[in-house]
């Protein structure tokens, strides 16, 4: 790419960060993009999502699905948000998080307290979550990149999409 060319990146602003971090508390579910631990090759799925208190987001995850052995043998990974409306999906608001996965142990106080967050926030997953195949995981975000709609993409630090 010439370097001629003028950045599509705008400068972050008070409204961008705003946004962001509402995108992410608001979100019930994103798609979640982890590496394959056997071919290197990128996964990606659909999980639920709630936030600890900082706006981390927090996802529960079945150790028989192909995450959750990604995310163990390599926690980078990244996480889609954003809801579509009426006419062109690409038009709305959207963030994709670039983290570090973390799980939280099974039976400590850091558990019982991001489960409460996450039952709030995803009551139906109640159904689920005590079984002894589930786990936790902080999305510890590193960056960020919000498209906020056509023409308005930013760049973001962890610091401006949490608390």
């Amino acid at each position: 790419m010439s370097q001629d060319r003028k950045s599509v990146v705008l400068e972050t602003t008070g409204e961008a960060v705003a946004l962001a971090r509402k995108l992410i508390r608001e979100a019930r579910h994103g798609a979640l993009a982890t590496l394959e631990p056997r071919s290197g090759r990128p996964i990606a799925t659909r999980v639920g999502l709630a936030t600890d208190a900082d706006g981390t987001p927090i996802i529960l995850i079945s150790a028989l699905a192909a995450h959750a052995p990604a995310l163990r043998a390599d926690p980078r990974c990244s996480l889609l948000v954003g809801e579509t409306g009426k006419g062109d999906p690409l038009a709305h608001p959207r963030i994709t998080l670039h983290c570090n996965a973390r799980e939280i142990e099974r039976g400590s106080p850091e558990e019982a307290g991001i489960g409460a967050r996450y039952l709030a926030h995803n009551p139906k997953a109640a159904l689920y979550a005590g079984l002894g195949d589930f786990r936790y995981f902080r999305l510890e975000p590193i960056e960020a990149s919000l498209n906020a709609g056509f023409g308005r993409a930013y760049a973001l630090s962890a610091a401006d999409v949490l608390v």
